[in-house]
């Protein structure tokens, strides 16, 4: 473990520096949920369900930036590459304010994707460079715990910024707050790093960790089995404000029903930390995988049978089950897709959260474009993305069992 020349912040400002970093990704999405039907307007998009691209861009920006500040943070340093990534969030915000077309937007959004990617990924590895096993898990627990409340709130500070201002308030918001914590991480946290522990950056370093990553059964197989199920999430938060409103006509409590769904994710996350020691990670995400299959077919059947609206509650609960269950599964997921690599986990992490990133990207964006004014797409395809992710699991434990003997 390479210890830093300079003293350790106090947990107690490290905790919410690190949390606020991490948290920008969050708050970059869930917080333009309320303001998407604005900027459709405003920016005259061609027809309501392209809104939703507001989100899915800033998505595709975050796949490609993890895939390059990850790795570039072995070389550069994590300080560095951190204030690399804070300009090109501050970059995207800018033009995201100034657009006066769609076109002009999604190149924002894209930027602020690739941007908020770096203090997401290097954020995690200046934690492990300062503390490791068990010590490790409790900090990361503490950011995590701060981590779920943003999803939460996002909404809300959508909707009190659009109501107070204009959407492009929201922008100057994630531009102030980036510059916030852009300033006290570089003022008071110390390089975790040295130099001699640096090294070289290549795109060879990084195709290589590609090729590796991918040559594992467990590692390939898992990272599109969280594909699938982020693919099913996206495409959740790109039409969730369509479903609300257009179908439920629910507007300004819209960030009060969307918090309460994202609670049900968070309660389900600390539930798994619980659980995983002794129930495993294959338990939980093949239990998980199956429930939420089966669920959404059984939703899908009864939405079909009343015309693909079924009642507010009944939606309400259908989603609260699903996001409980997806609890299980993103953390399970990823830690099993990084098994085989401990020997390359910077990099190893990196290629695992861009490749599941941009698998997810496309195909979630095309379920939220199929939006037709019913639940039916949106189920649909959580039971079909469900459904896959099930199957493919099976292949790999089938595998893995017929290579290892494992159990």
């Amino acid at each position: 473990m390479n210890q830093p020349s300079d003293p350790k912040l106090s947990l107690a400002e490290f905790v919410p520096l690190l949390a606020l970093m991490v948290s920008l990704v969050a708050l970059s999405i869930d917080a333009m949920l309320p303001v998407l039907p604005h900027i459709g307007s405003d920016l005259k998009v061609g027809t309501e369900n392209d809104q939703q691209l507001v989100v899915s861009a800033l998505l595709l920006g975050l796949g490609f930036g993890q895939l390059l500040f990850g790795p570039l943070s072995d070389s550069l340093g994590r300080k560095r590459t951190i204030y690399l990534g804070y300009v090109a969030f501050v970059l995207g915000c800018v033009l995201s304010i100034i657009a006066t077309n769609f076109e002009v937007m999604l190149i924002g959004r894209v930027l602020q994707g690739i941007g908020a990617a770096s203090p997401r990924i290097v954020s995690i590895a200046v934690v492990r460079d300062q503390y490791e096993g068990r010590e490790m898990a409790r900090i990361m627990s503490f950011i995590m715990g701060v981590f779920i409340i943003v999803p939460a709130l996002a909404p809300a500070v959508g909707q009190v910024i659009v109501m107070l201002t204009h959407w492009r308030g929201i922008f100057v918001v994630f531009l102030l707050l980036a510059c916030i914590t852009w300033t006290w991480f570089a003022l008071r946290q110390p390089e975790t790093l040295p130099r001699s522990a640096r090294v070289g950056f290549s795109l060879s370093i990084v195709w290589a960790g590609v090729k590796e990553a991918c040559s594992y059964r467990q590692t390939l197989g898992y990272t599109i089995v969280a594909g699938l199920i982020f693919a099913a999430f996206i495409a959740y938060l790109s039409s969730a404000q369509q479903i609300f409103s257009g179908i439920y006509g629910v507007t300004t409590t819209f960030p009060l029903y969307f918090a309460a769904l994202a609670i049900s994710m968070g309660v389900s996350t600390i539930a798994n930390a619980m659980l995983v020691e002794r129930l495993g990670m294959r338990f939980l995400s093949g239990y998980a995988l199956a429930m939420v299959t089966v669920i959404s077919i059984g939703f899908f059947v009864h939405a079909s049978l009343v015309g693909g609206t079924p009642g507010f509650w009944a939606t309400m609960a259908y989603f609260a089950v699903i996001f409980f269950l997806f609890g299980f599964l993103f953390g399970n997921l990823n830690a099993l897709a990084m098994v085989p690599l401990g020997h390359i986990a910077g990099v190893g992490a990196a290629v695992v959260g861009s490749i599941s990133t941009l698998i997810s990207v496309p195909f979630g964006a095309t379920l939220g474009l199929m939006y037709n004014g019913t639940v039916l797409p949106l189920v649909g395809g959580f039971a079909l993305f469900g459904l896959l992710a099930a199957l493919l699991m099976i292949w790999i434990e089938r595998g893995r069992a017929a290579t290892s003997g494992a159990t």
